[in-house]
C-alpha cells in the first residue's frame, strides 16, 4: 500500500465532508436563530432541541463508533455505514427545515426535538466512519496531516457556501418560511450526491486497508471505552477540540444576535461577517499546512490561537457604526480558526497509532465517537446555557441582554481558548515521537511472533 494519497482520492473525499459540511454550518450559523425567529419558540426551548438531539448522541455516537470497527463485509468496514446513511441524513436535513402546520408551541418543539434526535443520528452514521477512513488511509504522518487538511478545507468551504446560498435564496424569494424549506431541499440533495461520490472516488485507495487490518478488541464496548480514556495523549487532544469548539461555535450562535441587535444591521451583514471568519479560515488553510510540515502540529495551534483570541477580545469592544472593524475583526478570528479546524483531528491519528503500539488493537471508531460526541454534547451545553440567559437577560432589561450577548460571543470562548491552549502544550505526540512509533509498528508487523 502506497502511503502517498492520488489526487483524486483527496478531491473525492473532501466532496463527502463538503456535503455534510454544508447543512451543519447552516446549523450552527442559523438553527437558533430560525427556531426562534422564524418557528417561534422561545431561546430556552430552542436551546433545549439542541440539547435533546445532542444528549441523544450520548448512546448512538460510542455505539456506532464500535460496530463501524466491527462491522465485516466485502466494501470494508466504513463504506456500508455511508450507504445505508445518505438517504436518512438528506431527509432530516429537508425535514429540520421545514415549519409544520402546528399550532402549539408544545408541538413544535416536539416536531423539531424528533427531528433533531433523527438528523444527529443520521449524521453520527456518517460522519464517524467518514473520519475513520481519512485516518485509514496511510500512515505518513505529513499525508495524514494533507488529508486532513483536505477535511478541514472542505468542512470550511462548506459553511461558506452552505451561507453563500442561504444570501442568494434569501434574495430570490420574498416568504420567510419558504425560504429555510428551499434551503433545507437543497442541502439535503447535496449530502445523498457528495457522499456517493466520496464512496466511488475512495474506494479504491482503501481496498488495501480491508486486506492489511489490525485485529479489533474482543472486549466489550465498556471496556473498550475506559481503555481509550486512559489514553493520555487522547485525553488532551480530546480537550483540546472540546475547549476550541465548544467557544468557537457559540460565538457563531451569538453572531446573528450580535450583528442584527448589537451593531444594529441587517441580516445580511450577519452572512456577509460569517463568509469574512470562514473565508480567511480556508485561505490560511495552505499556509498553516505549509507550516505544520515545517514544525510541527503544536507549534501551529500556539500560532493560530492567540490570533482568535486578539479578535474575540477586540469583537467584545465594538461600538455600532463600526462596520469596517467588524468585518476586520472577522478576518482576523477565521485566520486563527483555521487552525482549530486542522490541528485536533490531525492529531487523531497518531494517537491511534500510540494506542495500536500500547495495546496491539487498533480501534479508529471509538476514538473518532468519543470526539464527536463530547464536540457535541459540549456544544449543547453551552448553546443551552446561552439560550436561557438570554431569555433571563432579555426578562431583566433590554441593555442586560445586548451584554449579555457581547460576553457570548467574546469573553466566555476567549476562556475556552485558553484551556486549548494548556491541552496542546500537554500533548506529548511530537513529530518524533510518532516516528518512533511508526517504526515500533512496522517491525512489529514484520514479526512473525506479533500477537494482536
Amino acid at each position: 500500500m502506497s502511503n502517498r494519497l492520488s489526487l483524486q482520492t483527496k478531491v473525492a473525499y473532501g466532496i463527502g465532508e463538503l456535503g455534510t459540511a454544508i447543512p451543519i454550518g447552516l446549523a450552527i450559523f442559523y438553527l437558533l436563530f430560525f427556531l426562534t425567529e422564524v418557528v417561534g419558540l422561545s431561546a430556552t426551548q430552542a436551546g433545549a432541541v439542541l440539547l435533546i438531539g445532542r444528549v441523544w448522541d450520548a448512546v448512538n455516537d460510542p455505539v456506532i463508533g464500535w460496530l463501524s470497527d466491527r462491522t465485516r463485509s466485502r466494501w470494508g468496514r466504513r463504506y456500508p455505514w455511508l450507504v445505508l446513511g445518505a438517504l436518512p441524513l438528506g431527509f432530516f436535513t429537508f425535514m429540520l427545515w421545514l415549519v409544520p402546520p402546528l399550532q402549539s408551541q408544545t408541538s413544535l418543539f416536539i416536531y423539531y426535538t424528533l427531528m433533531a434526535i433523527g438528523g444527529y443520528a443520521a449524521f453520527s452514521v456518517i460522519i464517524l466512519p467518514m473520519v475513520a477512513i481519512a485516518t485509514e488511509l496511510t500512515p505518513d504522518y505529513d499525508e495524514r496531516t494533507s488529508i486532513m487538511s483536505v477535511r478541514s478545507a472542505a468542512n470550511i468551504v462548506g459553511s461558506v457556501v452552505g451561507l453563500v446560498l442561504a444570501q442568494i435564496i434569501f434574495a430570490l424569494v420574498e416568504d420567510t418560511q419558504r425560504q429555510y424549506m428551499i434551503l433545507g431541499g437543497v442541502s439535503g440533495i447535496f449530502i445523498v450526491v457528495a457522499i456517493f461520490i466520496c464512496v466511488v472516488g475512495t474506494y479504491g485507495q482503501y481496498r488495501p486497508v480491508m486486506r492489511n487490518q489490525p485485529e479489533v478488541s474482543p472486549h466489550p464496548m465498556g471496556r473498550q471505552l475506559r481503555k481509550v480514556f486512559s489514553n493520555p495523549a487522547f485525553r488532551w487532544v480530546m480537550g483540546l477540540y472540546l475547549c476550541s469548539w465548544v467557544g468557537v461555535q457559540v460565538t457563531a450562535a451569538m453572531l446573528p444576535f450580535f450583528v442584527t441587535d448589537w451593531m444594529g444591521l441587517g441580516e445580511q451583514h450577519f452572512t456577509q461577517m460569517a463568509i469574512a471568519v470562514q473565508g480567511s479560515s480556508v485561505l490560511l488553510l495552505p499556509f498553516w499546512l505549509w507550516v505544520t510540515k515545517r514544525t510541527s502540529k503544536r507549534w501551529v495551534y500556539f500560532a493560530g490561537a492567540p490570533l482568535a483570541l486578539c479578535g474575540l477580545g477586540v469583537l467584545g469592544l465594538l461600538q455600532p457604526g463600526q462596520i469596517v472593524a467588524m468585518y476586520i475583526v472577522g478576518v482576523v478570528i477565521g485566520a486563527g480558526l483555521s487552525t482549530f479546524y486542522l490541528v485536533p483531528f490531525a492529531m487523531l491519528p497518531d494517537v491511534i497509532d500510540d494506542e495500536e503500539l500500547r495495546t496491539g488493537e487498533r480501534q479508529e471508531g471509538i476514538f473518532i465517537s468519543l470526539m464527536v460526541f463530547l464536540q457535541k454534547v459540549g456544544i449543547a451545553i453551552a448553546i443551552f446555557i446561552s439560550g436561557w440567559l438570554l431569555d433571563w437577560a432579555g426578562q431583566i432589561s433590554p441593555e442586560i441582554r445586548l451584554s449579555v450577548i457581547r460576553l457570548l460571543a467574546s469573553a466566555g470562548p476567549s476562556l475556552l481558548i485558553f484551556g486549548g491552549l494548556y491541552c496542546v502544550y500537554r500533548y506529548p505526540l511530537t513529530r518524533c515521537a510518532h516516528h518512533r512509533i511508526r517504526l515500533q509498528l512496522e517491525k512489529q508487523s514484520r514479526s512473525p511472533q506479533r500477537q494482536p
